[in-house]
Formats: structure tokens, sequence, C-alpha cells
């Protein structure tokens, strides 16, 4: 066999090694919000029984905004492959830059989300009046 060969065969291997470790490990593309069944779920997921009466979805699927008839806000936003989800303390903050919302949960650990939203202005607002 020629060497050229027996280097391409090995490297062909250790790439199909690599490709069925990260398949294994679950790894892949972050995970996008198709539409706002799909956030329903991912809300469900995230806390059991939350039903949305508002959704703010974001304009590429990163995360999205939701509240409840309760007035309670739900902010999703990828975690690895999947959603993680926070109800929104009255220690949230929000501003809007440009046409992002940022939203800071106040939850060092869960860190801070920029959605693109259709109502940023109002999602902003309802954010602020969760202090209330």
């Amino acid at each position: 066999m020629p060497p050229a060969l027996i280097q391409f065969l090995g490297s062909l291997v250790a790439i199909l090694a690599l490709a069925g470790v990260a398949w294994w490990l679950k790894l892949g593309p972050e995970p996008r919000l198709a539409d706002e069944d799909a956030a329903r779920r991912a809300a469900d997921e995230a806390i059991s029984g939350f039903e949305p009466v508002a959704i703010g979805l974001d304009r590429s699927g990163r995360g999205a905004l939701m509240r409840d008839a309760a007035g309670r806000i739900l902010l999703l936003r990828p975690h690895g492959v999947h959603f993680a989800g926070r109800l929104l303390p009255r220690e949230a903050r929000a501003r809007l830059e440009g046409d992002e919302l940022e939203i800071d949960p106040g939850e060092r650990r869960y860190g801070k989300a920029r959605l693109v939203l259709e109502d940023a202005s109002a999602w902003a607002s309802a954010i602020e009046a969760v202090r209330i």
C-alpha cells in the first residue's frame, strides 16, 4: 500500500471517530426556535405548566420572552443544545440598544441575553414594570 493511501485512510478514520464522539456527546449547533409553538414547548420544558399569553420571539430564533396571565415574564435563551428558561425577578433590567433588547435577569450564572424583537420597547416596559 502506498504511504499516501495509508495516511488518507488514517485521517478518514480519525475524522469519523471525532464525528462519532461529537454525536455521542450530543454536541451540535445552537438551538433555534422556529415558531411560537416551539417556544411554547421550550417554555414548558423550562417551567412545567407555564402557559404564555404573549410571546416575543427573537427574529433569528435565538430566544424568546413570554408573559403568562399572572404577569410573570419568562426569558428563554440557548444553553448548549437546549433552551434554559428563567422567570424574571424584580431585579431584572431591560435596555434597548438599537434594535436589540438586552435583558439582565439579575442572576450572574444565567447571564444576560440579547434579543431582536418586533415590539422590543413594549417588552422593555413590561420587564421594568415587574419591579412595581
